[in-house]
């Protein structure tokens, strides 16, 4: 089974049971989606009477408050943002600029929205819904620091349940372990994507995984690029010959150990194993390594 990772915020995955003969998480997707919010927080006062040992009144609080704390104003931007945005011109037909959107926070909502996470998560410690929730907004608040820590808390509570999460209605997840990594691997994602200063981070998460995790192979190859990045060398080769041993023919790493070498100047290995690449890489992989087997033996 593979679920789907999503937040109420963009789309409401956790599904509804009755409380008090009222379907509150059904009635609060409806107002939702009307964008009704005084009806959803008059909804929420009502089902916080009898609804706080249910996890879904937190994942529904959390969302009320972070959809009134997540908002879009629009700005003058010299660089054309993500997105749609209008073009401005002067007066000789130039670019002067851009208006389009950009985020605004209120921390005020925000600040209530993780309220009610960590209320949820303190409660219900084994829902990684809610915990992943949290994760995502920390996201979408560009909080890297706390995105990555919750990451680490969810990894390092795994471990004490034997990764036997469960998900939305309570129910279990089908191969959860794999579940979370694979999850957790977006999220390594997001923080290369946003930039090289998070590298720390992506090595703090990738070493959290890998305590219990030491065969982990994507985390060995994760934990290598942040010492790639900050130019060490010698500690991102150890970590990939170890991946290699584990992942003889993974391609990918065998492309960081020959993109490793050839950064270190180390020629012969280098072409090594980007001839490796040729042989069990994709498609593209193989065209990639050609270039640069070619580019090196120039020289």
């Amino acid at each position: 089974m593979k679920l789907k990772l999503t937040f109420l915020l963009m789309t409401v995955v956790c599904f509804a049971r009755p409380v008090s003969a009222q379907n509150y998480m059904a009635d609060f997707k409806a107002l939702v989606a009307k964008d009704d919010t005084a009806a959803a927080f008059k909804l929420l006062q009502g089902w916080q009477k009898t609804g706080t040992n249910d996890p879904d009144f937190y994942i529904a609080s959390a969302n009320y408050y972070a959809k009134k704390g997540l908002t879009e104003v629009l700005s003058l931007q010299k660089d054309q943002p993500a997105g749609q945005s209008f073009v401005l011109k002067d007066s000789t037909g130039k670019v002067a600029g851009y208006l389009g959107g950009r985020p605004a926070y209120n921390s005020t909502y925000l600040n209530k929205a993780f309220d009610n996470l960590d209320a949820g998560i303190t409660k219900f410690p084994n829902r990684l819904d809610i915990r992943f929730g949290k994760v995502y907004l920390l996201g979408k608040t560009e909080d890297y620091k706390a995105f990555a820590e919750e990451i680490i808390k969810a990894v390092n509570y795994g471990q004490t349940i034997s990764f036997k999460w469960l998900w939305s209605e309570g129910k279990s997840i089908e191969n959860p372990e794999d579940f979370m990594l694979s999850n957790i691997q977006t999220y390594i994602i997001q923080l290369y994507n946003a930039g090289d200063q998070n590298m720390d981070y992506i090595r703090d998460v990738s070493l959290a995984i890998l305590k219990y995790k030491p065969d982990n192979v994507v985390s060995l190859s994760d934990l290598s690029i942040s010492y790639l990045t900050k130019k060490d060398y010698t500690n991102a080769l150890e970590v990939l010959l170890k991946a290699e041993k584990l992942a003889p023919h993974d391609y990918i790493v065998l492309n960081n150990i020959a993109y490793c070498y050839e950064l270190q100047g180390n020629k012969p290995n280098a072409v090594k194993y980007y001839q490796l690449v040729k042989q069990y890489g994709d498609e593209e992989a193989k065209v990639k390594a050609d270039k640069k087997v070619a580019e090196l033996s120039k020289h």
